[in-house]
């Protein structure tokens, strides 16, 4: 495995993840309970700040309160308000800084993607959502992930592309 996902693997088994890496694989099973964590990003070899957002939606469902913290940018955290309109309960310190508390139950929107990392983030979130969810402004998404509805229907995502 990459040594660049060392410190996303090692926070990831920090919540209750259960996965083993295997060469360049992840092979993921289902956990029976997540706890919360406190989780920073930092420069490299620290957490990616780019991998921060696709850990708020798995702490959702983590016990506890956990602690968020992306110190390295204004506003990274924009996509949160999206996660707050699905059910999640999370509370903004200041803009790099939050607490997230669960497990919280997610339920499907429409909801809005600005960038990148925050698509990614609500594409999570929207797997692990009651019912439907709509993501808006894909586009953003599809800037940083090729054909994502296929990759994630490989794995078993019930997932779809709609026409404007």
């Amino acid at each position: 495995m990459p040594e660049y996902l060392d410190s996303f693997l090692e926070r990831l088994g920090a919540t209750g993840a259960r996965f083993q890496v295997m060469g360049n694989d992840v092979k993921v099973w289902p956990a029976d309970a997540l706890t919360a964590i406190r989780l920073q990003a930092l420069p490299y070899p620290g957490f990616p700040t780019d991998l921060l957002p696709l850990m708020v939606p798995v702490l959702t469902q983590a016990k506890g309160k956990s602690l968020i913290h992306d110190p390295l940018y204004e506003n990274r955290l924009n996509y949160i308000h999206q996660l707050r309109k699905m059910g999640a309960d999370i509370e903004m310190v200041d803009p790099h800084r939050a607490f997230v508390f669960g497990p919280t139950p997610l339920m499907g929107v429409s909801i809005e993607s600005w960038d990148i990392r925050a698509g990614a983030s609500l594409l999570v979130a929207g797997l692990l959502a009651n019912g439907q969810t709509t993501i808006n402004n894909i586009e953003q998404i599809d800037r940083g992930y090729e054909k994502i509805e296929e990759r994630l229907r490989g794995i078993g995502a019930d997932i779809k592309r709609m026409s404007a």
